[in-house]
C-alpha cells in the first residue's frame, strides 16, 4: 500500500520527537483520559469477539485492553514506527485513515482515536470519517476522539505561563482559527463538541453521542505534577467523579481536553 500521504512535522513529531507509547501512563491526566475512554467505549461496544478495526491506533495502547477483553483488533497506522511496536499488540499495518484497505461492512467497531487530531483539512476529515463508515457494519459502531477548541486554554495555566505575551498570543490564535501548526505540538485540529456532531452525522452516521472525556478537573492534575508534586488519590478520585458527573451537561462539555464521539451506521442493531 502506498506511503500515507502525512505532513512532514507530523511524521517528525511522532517519529522522533515524542514518545506515543507512554502519553496515556505516565501522567495523571493522561491515565484519566484513558480510564475514560475505556470505560465510555465499553458502554457502546458490542459483545466481544466482535472485530474491532483501530484506526490511527498508535503502539497499540487501546488494542491491548481490547484485545484483553477478547475482541479481534486490527490496527492501522500513518507512521511505521508506532506500527513497529503495536505488531506486538495486534496484527497492524501502515495506512492513512482516509484511504483504508479493509473491505466495505468488515468491522464490528470502527474507532479512530487520534486521526482527526491531524487533519485540519475539513475534507479530509469528512474522507476519514466516511471512510470508517464505508469499513463499518450495518448496525456497527464508529468512535472518534478530538481534542476540545479550549484544551489549550486550560493546559498552559496549568505550565504557569499563559500570562505572558508569547503564550496569549499563541493560544488565541488556537481559539480564534482551531488550529495548532507552531511550537510545543504539532500541526493539529481543535474541535468545538457540536462541530464534532454534525461531522459524524454529515458522515451519514446515526445516534451520535459526543462526550467530554476527562471533565472539568483534568487541569488540577496536571497542574499539581507539573509544579513537582504528585496528585493524591483522593484529587484523582475526585476528578474522576467530575468527569462522571459532568457527563449529562451540554455545557460542561467545553471543559474536557478530548471528545470522544460515538455514532452507529445505519441498519441492523
Amino acid at each position: 500500500m502506498p506511503k500515507p500521504e502525512l505532513a512532514p512535522q507530523i511524521e517528525h513529531f511522532y517519529s522522533q520527537v515524542i514518545d506515543e507509547d507512554g502519553r496515556l501512563t505516565a501522567t495523571a491526566d493522561g491515565r484519566l483520559e484513558l480510564i475514560r475512554t475505556q470505560e465510555i467505549l465499553r458502554r457502546h461496544l458490542p459483545a466481544p469477539p466482535a472485530r474491532v478495526l483501530d484506526v490511527g491506533g498508535g503502539t497499540g495502547v487501546h488494542a491491548r485492553w481490547l484485545v484483553e477483553d477478547g475482541f479481534e483488533v486490527e490496527l492501522v497506522d500513518p507512521i511505521a514506527r508506532h506500527v513497529e511496536q503495536a505488531s506486538k499488540v495486534c496484527p497492524s499495518t501502515v495506512g492513512d485513515a482516509r484511504d483504508l484497505a479493509a473491505r466495505d461492512g468488515s468491522f464490528d467497531v470502527v474507532q479512530l482515536l487520534g486521526p482527526l487530531y491531524h487533519l485540519p483539512d475539513p475534507k479530509d476529515r469528512q474522507t476519514a470519517l466516511a471512510e470508517a463508515r464505508r469499513v463499518a457494519k450495518c448496525g456497527g459502531v464508529v468512535a472518534v476522539a478530538a481534542i476540545n477548541r479550549y484544551a489549550s486554554l486550560f493546559e498552559h495555566v496549568t505550565y504557569a505561563h499563559l500570562h505572558t505575551e508569547r503564550l496569549q498570543s499563541a493560544v488565541s490564535k488556537i481559539l480564534e482559527t482551531a488550529v495548532h501548526d507552531g511550537k510545543g505540538f504539532t500541526l493539529s485540529y481543535f474541535h468545538r463538541p457540536a462541530e464534532l456532531a454534525d461531522e459524524m452525522r454529515q458522515a451519514g452516521l446515526v445516534d451520535v453521542e459526543v462526550l467530554g472525556v476527562e471533565g472539568p478537573a483534568w487541569s488540577l492534575l496536571k497542574a499539581v505534577e507539573q509544579s513537582g508534586g504528585t496528585p493524591s488519590d483522593d484529587l484523582v478520585a475526585s476528578a474522576m467523579a467530575a468527569a462522571r458527573m459532568a457527563e449529562p451537561y451540554p455545557d460542561l462539555l467545553a471543559a474536557s481536553s478530548h471528545l470522544l464521539a460515538v455514532g452507529r451506521v445505519p441498519g441492523l442493531h
